[in-house]
Formats: structure tokens, sequence, C-alpha cells
């Protein structure tokens, strides 16, 4: 039996987290990516550590999905359909264009998943047993809320993914030298693939015009944005003043 209680109460759990982690990591950088070290312990090859790390997530939401006496409804359908084309992409897509040998601490990976899945127990479970029966009729597909969030969240995973191109393509083959991301949003912030899954959830925010969607953007920020601040100190570290010529900001442009 789904509590609504409960449910309420890991919401707003997540919302206290999201103040404390975005704190605690304006001292600690997570160690992966460029940022990886042994520090972490035990890791596996970059790709693996990606499927494992987003796959719970979309198999998750499928499952809430396909369970609900309310899959039938087309609103939720298409919501839920957007949120696994970003899984589906993260998950299966994104890690086999990943290029050389780097690796992924187990423990990120652990963090990962289970961030990952309370995430699918909001959202799913506002879906399907927490919103009102009729709170997203078909008419919902032609509000404003819902048409402005999906151009937002189509308008971030194209930044998102754009933006992870360019930083792919950096480097020939068997090349190990660091290079400064150009083009693109990168015109205006260091972390332009993590400003595009910010606005990315922004606009599924705004489409599912829901609480836990809400929640969902703030964490985004909340974990994305240290990180975009302490790889804009390591290329003012390495590249110096030709980097700090660019004016960038970390991950909103123009703002922070």
């Amino acid at each position: 039996m789904f509590s609504v209680d409960t449910y309420y109460a890991v919401v707003w759990t997540m919302v206290a987290l999201a103040v404390v982690v975005f704190i605690a990591l304006q001292r600690v950088t997570a160690g992966y990516g460029v940022a990886y070290t042994r520090a972490w312990g035990p890791s596996v090859p970059n790709r693996a550590g990606w499927v494992l790390m987003e796959a719970p997530v979309f198999f998750a939401m499928l499952a809430m999905w396909l369970m609900s006496p309310r899959r039938g409804e087309p609103a939720l359908a298409v919501m839920t359909s957007l949120f696994l084309l970003h899984y589906f992409q993260r998950s299966f897509i994104f890690p086999l264009l990943i290029r050389g040998n780097s690796r992924m601490p187990l423990s990120i990976i652990l963090m990962g998943i289970t961030f990952n899945l309370v995430n699918a127990y909001m959202i799913g479970g506002w879906f399907f047993h927490v919103s009102p029966t009729g709170a997203y009729p078909v008419g919902w597909l032609y509000s404003p809320c819902f048409i402005f969030g999906t151009v937002v969240f189509f308008m971030g995973m194209i930044i998102n993914i754009h933006s992870d191109s360019i930083i792919r393509h950096l480097r020939r083959p068997g090349d190990r030298g660091h290079y400064i991301p150009r083009g693109g949003m990168f015109r205006y912030v260091t972390s332009a693939n993590y400003l595009g899954e910010f606005v990315e959830w922004t606009g599924f925010a705004i489409l599912s015009w829901s609480l836990p969607g809400a929640v969902f953007a703030i964490w985004t920020f909340a974990n994305l944005a240290p990180r975009a601040r302490s790889l804009h100190r390591r290329y003012l570290s390495e590249f110096g003043d030709e980097y700090a010529a660019l004016g960038r900001r970390y991950i909103l442009p123009f703002i922070y």
C-alpha cells in the first residue's frame, strides 16, 4: 500500500538534503570524470559505471508506470515517456559514446543509484499515486505549462547532448592532453553539459507543474553547480589568463 504520509516525508527530506549537499560539495569534489581519484575506492570502467548508475531508474519508473491502474491516462503516459527518454539516453546511448578508458568509483555509482531511485519514487509516486484523480486530463497536453515546459525540457536535452559531444571531441584517439571546451553554451559557462541537464529538469518541473518535479530540479542544481564551480577553478589553475579572459560563469549564464 502506498503511503502518502511517507511520500511527503521523503519529498521534504530531499529538499533539506539538497541544501546539505550543495554546501558539502563546495568542499568535496565527487571523484568521477576529470576529478576521478582512487581515494573513492574500488572502481569499474566508466561505460559500465554509467549503465549501472542510470539504468535502474529507467526500469524502476517503467515498472511503476506499467503496474499502475492509471497507466492508460494519456497525459501521464506522455510525461512518463519524457522522463524515460532522458534516462534511456543516459543509460544506453551516452555510455556507448564515451571515449577513453577512465573509471568510476563504485561508491559514486551506489550514491547515484540511490539518488536516481528516490527521484523515480518521487516522480512516479506523484504521477500514479499522490496526484488527485483528474489532475492531468488529456487537455493538460495543450496547457501553457505543458507546452512551455516541454520546449524547455527539449532545449535542455539538446544543450546537454551537444555539450557532451563537444567534450568528447576535444581529444583525438591516443591524445591525453587537456583542452578548453569551446562553442555552443560553453561560450557562456564552464559546464554547459550541466546547464543543459538543469534546464531539462526545470522544464520537466514546469510541464508537470509538481512539487517533486521542482525538487528534482533543485537537486540537479545542488548536485551539479558545486561541481561546475570546482571545474571552473581547475580550468583557471591549468589555463590561467587564457581561461579567465573568456569570462565564463560556472553553470548559469551571466548569473552563477
